[in-house]
């Protein structure tokens, strides 16, 4: 297709008639292909005689093709843009760049980031030196924009990976330096100048983001770069030309020089700066950076500062920034000496103020308290918000430097509550007040612990904090709550005093102002974890859980839910009436919040995150009524359509919160409904999808299917779940791109079908057995090796004759039965058994050893059954040990509770170490005995295996998973079995018992005792468990 009939089509793709704008999507999708066809869109993009919404369309259509098609996604898959094109689109992109209008710009920059991330260095060697010829020609912005684009490849990239940098960065500095001095030394300079300052700050910021390049360890150059960001950081910004708009000003040029600016100096201070780090190179650097810079830009920071003292402008992000690094400053004796005769102004002047109310929040308040609210509860605000940087130095000040700090900073707050009290109504410096209540809200750690503060503080909430529930103004009535939340836990003298201040919280739920409600949930939250008497709340529950739902139906807000579930959690089943409206108030929430998130479609929005903590409560709900299982057949019709819909790709964000509720319903139904066997489906198609990360979660619903639905999985054909689970399990096995971890949870679900339907799928234990067989051939992590060998033992403990029979066909019997031998008698340097570590696995070992003891001399010769029995000793002895160990260890652990718990309550009885005085320079050293102690407890109960490079995360424990063998007692098995041989042959029982050795004859005397022990206990646990049942 030629010039101009693209443009003809890109012209029609913009036609108001819908009809006009699908012919050419069709005719673009069609061509897409085509020789030349990404060369053309890049030529009419560059056309300054083509009309500029054209322009646009191509440079939007240029972009999508490339980000989808540059690259193959995977491994063998053919490029779909020819070898050709792509070089010609490489040598054009780069020289017209930097020619096009703001908007072309942006999307060709993000097809240079597409490209260079797949092409450089090795398809695009080229490009490092067009970068460098134009740095020093007249193409310095199409250079400098490239050059950004390449260093941002590398920001996060670490050792092998960040090669390239160190090439690049001695290539082009030089340059970049000489570039910088020229900017710098313009006199009256354009905005022009501050985007190229700009554009150097990214450059460099992404150079050094994770670690210096070496060329900057040379004190002269390194200098040079200091000198010229010194002068940036120092310069006044003009007022001339600033915009009015505030959200326009903070974005201006040269505010945003100034912010990369501080930026880069606090990353080289944080990072580089400390004299802490190891690395001795690193060292030496934040000798000469602390020597020679960090107090100058201290002093710089603190003046840049000043101009919020005198009623100018800077930047939220900027004070923020500024902010942390003087917070990162007190702790470092040098620095705080020179920031301690600018202190008081610094905190009182500067750093309080922002800790106020202001206009900007009441314009907020009135005209958007549904902002105002996320502003106030989004972490991502908080990087840029002057008020949590202050919060953030005052409590650092005190925590790092109390002595000197902590004592001043409460007069000037307590001389606040003072004039506030004394003022009349019109009078009353609300804001300072509002103020002073963030910063005892802030402090409340410290001053929890620190007398005089620590006895003062009921009094001081009963007399400047509870009043404000009251007050006529907004503001300061969500304030109170908040504080009143902040020190809810604090053991009250006047229990009225804490009951008082749960119902002003609770009557918060009914204010006018949305923010003051919102508050008063996130406190509520405090007071029911700390609430000793659960009479306080229960005869307002139904109420509290009304005002509950109204508000989620106003805002979403992680918070809220949080504190519902704490209420859940506190109550448990007496929640049980309110199960289901609170499942349906939630799921109802829940759609709400994926819709606003899907119109948002950020990843980080409010409206998904308070989506996940909706399903967590329902989650919540559904433990805490588990023990009245007649109650989910109720919940089930709500939550059915979410775990239809997002066990599909729509619901990828929340597919573990998902899998938890379909683990629940599949779990503590009275049945499990066709309604939630229609979920299986979905699950199998996830993973053989996408879902292969979340293998784990889906084993546990799956378990629950063939568990507690074992007649319908049998004999279910339309669909027929036998054969869709062997589709899963045999895909999965065979796949060889999936690692050892990624396919555990296989190996436990044929165990589950082996447990679960004994002697009723005879038909899969030779295709399950091959699979297993042949897995276990290439595996190497010992984990997975004896989750594999566990499915042999199980096939065993299902059929013996039948498993044996199948090995032998396979031709690998003799391999399978060395290999094991061979792992069971595997130990560590610390003589600890190197395989089959938890109970579970030695139990399934035994009933499958045990299991070939009964076979007939033809199938199991009189050698290979010594073998086996003697195995089975050994594990009956390891298991028997084990369960002991737990026993004792869960009993040891009891009594450390308690030993602990009296610990706790001496520590807040003699604070002594916590008082003012005693404070080390890094401070929140009290608790370090405490720790100690935990410490040492985590040593002794971890296994002494430093030579093991397999570490023992792997063995997460299932032990909590029901099976059907948990009725097996392993000895009551063993010695029926034993007598079983013993009279269906005598004479090969005779045989077996005179080969033993005196060490496994005294063995096979003590289980037999044991065996007896355990059938006594068993049957007195029947007895009881009859008795109780009997009775309820």
């Amino acid at each position: 297709m030629d010039l101009p009939s693209l443009a003809i089509i890109l012209q029609a793709a913009l036609s108001p008639n819908p009809d006009e704008r699908k012919a050419a999507e069709q005719s673009l999708n069609q061509f897409q292909y085509a020789p030349q066809h990404l060369v053309r869109l890049l030529r009419i993009i560059v056309d300054g005689n083509c009309d500029m919404a054209v322009r646009q369309v191509a440079s939007i259509h240029f972009k999508n093709f490339v980000a989808k098609n540059w690259s193959p996604h995977e491994p063998d898959e053919q490029s779909k843009i020819s070898q050709g094109d792509k070089d010609m689109v490489r040598d054009n992109i780069l020289v017209f760049v930097a020619q096009l209008p703001p908007l072309l710009r942006a999307q060709l920059g993000e097809c240079l980031k597409t490209i260079i991330h797949a092409d450089y260095p090795e398809q695009w060697p080229s490009l490092l030196h067009w970068v460098k010829h134009n740095l020093q020609d007249q193409q310095v912005y199409g250079a400098l924009f490239v050059l950004r684009i390449l260093s941002r490849k590398y920001e996060f990239k670490s050792d092998e990976e960040r090669t390239p940098v160190y090439l690049i960065v001695e290539e082009t500095f030089p340059h970049l330096l000489n570039i910088f001095n020229g900017l710098v030394q313009i006199v009256n300079p354009s905005l022009e100048v501050a985007d190229l300052i700009k554009l150097i700050c990214k450059i460099f910021w992404s150079s050094i983001y994770l670690e210096i390049p070496k060329q900057l360890f040379d004190p002269n150059v390194f200098n040079a770069w200091m000198i010229l960001f010194l002068n940036v950081l120092e310069r006044p910004v003009s007022l001339e030309g600033q915009p009015g708009d505030p959200e326009l000003r903070k974005s201006w040029g040269w505010w945003k020089v100034k912010k990369w600016t501080v930026h880069i100096l606090n990353r080289l201070y944080t990072r580089f700066g400390d004299l802490k780090l190891q690395n001795p190179e690193n060292r030496a650097f934040a000798q000469m950076f602390q020597k020679s810079y960090a107090g100058k830009i201290l002093e710089c920071h603190l003046n840049l500062l000043n101009v919020i003292r005198v009623g100018g402008y800077l930047p939220d992000r900027v004070t923020n920034l500024i902010l942390q690094y003087l917070s990162n400053s007190i702790s470092k004796q040098s620095m705080y000496q020179l920031l301690q005769p600018r202190l008081d102004i610094l905190l009182f002047e500067i750093v309080f103020p922002l800790m106020c109310f202001n206009d900007n929040d009441q314009k907020l308040w009135d005209e958007d308290p549904h902002e105002y609210v996320r502003k106030g509860y989004d972490i991502i605000e908080d990087l840029y918000s002057p008020r949590t940087a202050s919060m953030d130095f005052v409590s650092e000040l005190v925590r790092k430097r109390g002595k000197e700090n902590l004592h001043k900073f409460i007069h000037f707050i307590v001389e606040i509550f003072k004039r506030y009290d004394e003022a009349s109504m019109e009078y009353k410096p609300y804001r300072q007040k509002d103020g002073a209540l963030l910063a005892i809200g802030a402090l409340c750690d410290k001053l929890k612990q620190v007398e005089p503060y620590k006895s003062e503080l009921e009094r001081m909430l009963v007399q400047h904090v509870f009043p404000e529930f009251s007050s006529p103004v907004g503001h300061l009535r969500a304030k109170a709550a908040w504080v009143a939340g902040q020190y809810a836990h604090i053991n009250f003298s006047d229990q009225n005093n804490f009951r008082k201040a749960l119902h002003s919280v609770v009557s918060g739920l009914r204010d006018p102002e949305l923010p003051v409600r919102v508050d008063s949930v996130f406190a509520l939250r405090s007071f029911v974890e700390a609430c000793k008497d659960l009479n306080e709340i229960r005869p307002i529950l139904p109420q509290l859980l009304d005002e509950f739902f109204k508000l989620m139906n106003e805002v979403e807000n992680e918070d809220l839910v949080f504190t519902l579930e704490t209420i859940v959690d506190k109550f448990g089943e007496e929640m049980a009436p309110y199960a289901l409206g609170l499942c349906q108030n939630l799921a109802a929430a829940f759609w709400r919040c994926m819709n606003t998130a899907e119109a948002d479609d950020e990843a980080d929005d409010p409206g998904a995150l308070a989506a996940v903590g909706c399903l967590r409560a329902i989650s919540t709900i559904l433990e805490s009524v588990n023990r009245l299982p007649h109650l989910f057949g109720h919940i089930e019709p709500t939550l059915l359509p979410i775990m239809r819909r997002m066990l599909t790709t729509d619901g990828q964000e929340v597919f573990e919160e998902v899998l938890e509720i379909v683990s629940y319903m599949t779990f503590f139904s009275p049945t499990i409904s066709m309604d939630m066997w229609s979920l299986w489906p979905l699950m199998m198609e996830a993973l053989a999808d996408w879902a292969i990360d979340f293998f784990p979660n889906i084993l546990v619903p799956l378990d629950n299917y063939i568990s507690r639905g074992t007649a319908h999985f049998l004999a279910c054909k339309e669909p027929d779940y036998q054969q869709s689970l062997w589709n899963m399990i045999s895909s999965i096995m065979a796949d060889k791109n999936l690692e050892d971890n990624d396919i555990e949870p296989a190996p436990k679900l044929i165990e589950v079908v082996f447990q679960n339907c004994k002697g009723q799928v005879d038909h899969w234990v030779e295709p399950y057995l091959r699979i297993t067989v042949e897995r276990l051939r290439r595996t190497e992590k010992p984990y997975l090796k004896c989750l594999l060998m566990q499915v042999i033992a199980d096939a065993l403990y299902y059929n013996a004759t039948l498993t044996l029979s199948i090995l032998q066909k396979l031709g690998v019997a003799t391999e399978i039965f060395n290999l094991w031998f061979q792992m069971l008698q595997q130990v560590k340097k610390s003589g600890v058994r190197a395989n089959f570590k938890r109970e579970h696995d030695k139990k399934i070992c035994c009933l499958g050893l045990t299991s070939l003891l009964v076979l007939p001399a033809d199938q199991l010769p009189g050698e290979a059954l010594g073998r086996v029995f003697r195995a089975a000793l050994d594990l009956l002895v390891a298991y028997k040990d084990q369960v002991a160990e737990a026993a004792k260890e869960e009993e040891a652990e009891d009594d450390d509770m308690d030993g602990f718990q009296s610990d706790d309550e001496d520590d807040d009885g003699d604070a002594s170490d916590k008082e003012m005085g005693v404070e080390a320079e890094d401070g929140d050293e009290a608790d370090s005995l405490k720790l100690q102690k935990l410490a040492a407890q985590a040593r002794a109960l971890r296994p002494n295996d430093e030579d093991d490079d397999d570490t023992d995360d792997d063995y997460s424990d299932d032990e909590e998973l029901q099976s059907p063998i948990d009725e097996v007692d392993p000895f009551v098995f063993f010695v029926d079995t034993i007598k079983a041989m013993q009279a269906s042959d005598p004479l090969r029982f005779q045989n077996l018992t005179q080969a033993l050795d005196f060490h496994y004859q005294a063995l096979a005397n003590g289980v037999a005792q044991h065996a007896e022990q355990r059938r006594a206990e068993i049957e007195k646990e029947n007895m009881e468990k009859a008795s109780a049942v009997a009775a309820s």
